[in-house]
């Protein structure tokens, strides 16, 4: 493990693979590893009927702080996706003109 992986911080996202629908942050943790052995927990502890419904968990790299309250950790992520999608958008509206 390189040291960005062991001082990184982490969250674990639940979300559902057939609705898209995200149920948000779950918690924000502090190394890949521990990320790692977090989802672990939270596939083992998960029922089989929830799992056939769609829902998966998966890890993302953040800048939040660990211990991060999940609500707000949801409420930062969504924030900063719209605004990379919103710089997106941007980018396509501005006409591409060729050098000459």
């Amino acid at each position: 493990m390189t040291r960005d992986d062991l001082t990184s911080s982490y969250v674990i996202i639940r979300h559902n693979i057939r609705t898209y629908h995200s149920a948000g942050v779950l918690t924000v943790v502090r190394g890949r590893h521990v990320a790692e052995s977090e989802l672990k927990r939270c596939e083992s502890s998960q029922g089989s009927s929830d799992r056939h419904d769609g829902w998966r968990y998966f890890i993302e790299k953040t800048d939040l702080m660990p211990g991060t309250d999940p609500i707000k950790a949801t409420l930062q992520r969504q924030a900063d996706l719209e605004e990379r999608e919103s710089k997106v958008r941007q980018n396509e509206e501005t006409p591409f003109v060729r050098p000459k």
